[in-house]
């Protein structure tokens, strides 16, 4: 047997790795890869890995073992093959990559140390009894985890496959919704307020890392405000963003925290600047830090360092 310690990031083993569905009908399931049989994937019963949906060819892709390591081909398919959000012809896999086919998207995992795989024949199987099993259901589309499956990953996907639909994200507390179009966003809210720009809710869900998502099918209104934004930019913007704003927001209270104005006030409010007053009239009409950052048009960032500035200058303070 070949020592492949010293090859990296070759496999270790191809009996080792198997390819789990972490959202779409199939989701949970597995697919072992083998070093002596090429997986086909499609539509076709007749295939290796059956996958049961309109976006899905006949013959859609063929993943298989070779000297150098794991490989995925398209074979031609109407709506693509992706890995990582990039649309390919042909590429070689390494562990963590992401496989988005139709609405399925699968991960290259190795197997987990004292569990068999199931051979390529219970795995089909299996996914066959997985599709029998979601139409039966009022199931979703897609859904996941977005600790799977993070956002930016998530809408990295569906912005190359140009999907339409409504991006759903439920955490314990806050249900955020992103509507694509094409793979484009046009509109964005939290716990469904209209109070918060588009732009600024889609970098704020970017933020969030704990929680579940449904592609829901698309949502024919219209919406006030709607923006046309690609993934990408929105990607770019937003990493950028946040960066900034993990550099201020260890500066102020809790978002639930209570902003009070100061009275008396002593400090003069002709010292502030348009944007500054603005943020204070905020205030006054809010009640805590979250709500002034909703009601604010800035960037979440430039109204952090006015909230920090209206503290220390005890224009305003927290109770």
């Amino acid at each position: 047997m070949q020592d492949s310690s010293s090859k990296a990031p070759g496999p270790r083993n191809a009996k080792g790795f198997v390819l789990r569905f972490i959202s779409g009908k199939y989701q949970g399931g597995e697919f072992p890869i083998s070093t002596d049989k090429q997986i086909i994937v499609g539509r076709s019963s007749d295939l290796d890995m059956v996958l049961v949906e309109d976006m899905v060819s006949r013959k859609h892709a063929k993943i298989a073992m070779q000297t150098d390591g794991i490989w995925i081909e398209d074979l031609g398919s109407t709506n693509g093959t992706f890995v990582n959000g990039e649309k390919i012809k042909k590429s070689k896999l390494k562990e963590g990559d992401r496989i988005l086919i139709g609405t399925s998207i699968l991960k290259l995992m190795s197997g987990e140390a004292g569990r068999a795989a199931p051979s390529q024949t219970e795995a089909k199987r299996e996914l066959g009894e997985r599709d029998a099993s979601s139409r039966t259901q009022q199931g979703r589309t897609m859904s996941g985890s977005i600790e799977e499956i993070p956002l930016p990953d998530l809408l990295q996907l569906f912005g190359s496959s140009k999907k339409n639909g409504v991006l759903v994200v439920r955490t314990e507390h806050d249900v955020g919704k992103i509507y694509l179009r094409k793979g484009n966003i046009y509109y964005a809210n939290i716990n469904d307020l209209d109070d918060v720009p588009a732009d600024k809710a889609v970098y704020r869900l970017l933020t969030w890392t704990t929680g579940y998502f449904d592609l829901e099918p698309p949502d024919d209104r219209t919406w006030p405000n709607e923006v046309d934004l690609g993934v990408q930019e929105v990607l770019m913007e937003g990493f950028r963003l946040m960066d900034e704003f993990n550099r201020v927001k260890e500066e102020l209270p809790e978002l639930s925290s209570t902003l009070v104005v100061t009275a008396p006030l002593t400090a003069q409010l002709r010292n502030l600047s348009p944007e500054e007053l603005d943020i204070f009239q905020a205030i006054i009409n809010s009640t805590t830090v979250e709500s002034v950052m909703n009601k604010s048009s800035l960037a979440d960032v430039q109204t952090a360092e006015i909230l920090k500035k209206l503290i220390k200058e005890e224009y305003v303070h927290v109770e």
